[in-house]
């Protein structure tokens, strides 16, 4: 025991320097985790914090010859004064008149004061029946300038390429909830025509000589199938039916 003593004794200032080494750079490692624990938590804040402004063009839900442009905040912070500068970069005339059609919903020139996370805007059409083949080669730009709401500034230029949907088919009929709408208006009609009269409903009505008709076959019925048993003749009186 003493041997150990003496050992330590001996040995402190080393042991002293070793422990000081741990601890320093045990606070070393500590710092570094808490710069970045806190720079992971300003990112995660900026980002829920921050817009982001899409401009897709997608065909009609139910005509798929007429497309239109979906401008949408697809972040999860609003976006604020919104400006809109669209610009022709392929396609010549059918390009600027593309432009013409899709941005004849005001907002493209007023531009939009404020989108919500999620809240969509949809522009003016372009019918794809006429001049498709050189719309179908366009592609257009918007330079797109907003706010987020601690007032950070972003500008970004977003492509719209038409001739990503050259080639598009829809396979069957019409969206379910066209198809709905559609038999509900059918259906009203229908009623509309019955309450006033416009058309009658067709009603087969059973009458008292019927209802004497289907017995009397009914009894005709079980009076044969009781002769086939029993072999013998049965008068109408010795039948009961129920």
């Amino acid at each position: 025991m003493s041997d150990i003593l003496d050992f330590l004794n001996k040995n402190a200032g080393a042991f002293s320097i070793i422990f000081t080494a741990v601890v320093t750079l045990a606070t070393i490692s500590y710092a570094i985790l808490t710069y970045w624990l806190v720079k992971e938590t300003s990112l995660m804040r900026q980002v829920q914090t921050e817009p982001k402004i899409e401009i897709t063009v997608r065909c009609h839900e139910v005509h798929i010859n007429i497309m239109r442009l979906h401008v949408r905040n697809i972040g999860l912070g609003p976006a604020f004064n919104v400006k809109f500068t669209p610009k022709a970069l392929n396609g010549g005339d059918a390009a600027s008149k593309l432009i013409d059609a899709l941005t004849e919903s005001n907002f493209f020139n007023v531009g939009l004061a404020y989108i919500s996370p999620g809240q969509e805007f949809i522009s003016g059409y372009t019918n794809m029946t006429e001049d498709g083949e050189e719309k179908i080669k366009a592609i257009i730009g918007f330079d797109v300038m907003y706010e987020s709401v601690t007032r950070k500034i972003y500008n970004e230029t977003l492509i719209v390429d038409m001739s990503e949907h050259k080639g598009t088919r829809r396979i069957g009929g019409y969206p379910p909830l066209y198809s709905i709408a559609q038999s509900l208006e059918r259906i009203q009609k229908d009623f509309d025509h019955i309450l006033s009269g416009f058309k009658k409903l067709k009603v087969d009505i059973f009458s008292s000589e019927d209802r004497a008709l289907a017995e009397a076959e009914r009894r005709e019925y079980v009076k044969q199938e009781l002769e086939k048993i029993s072999g013998k003749k049965i008068e109408d009186d010795e039948i009961s039916v129920e």
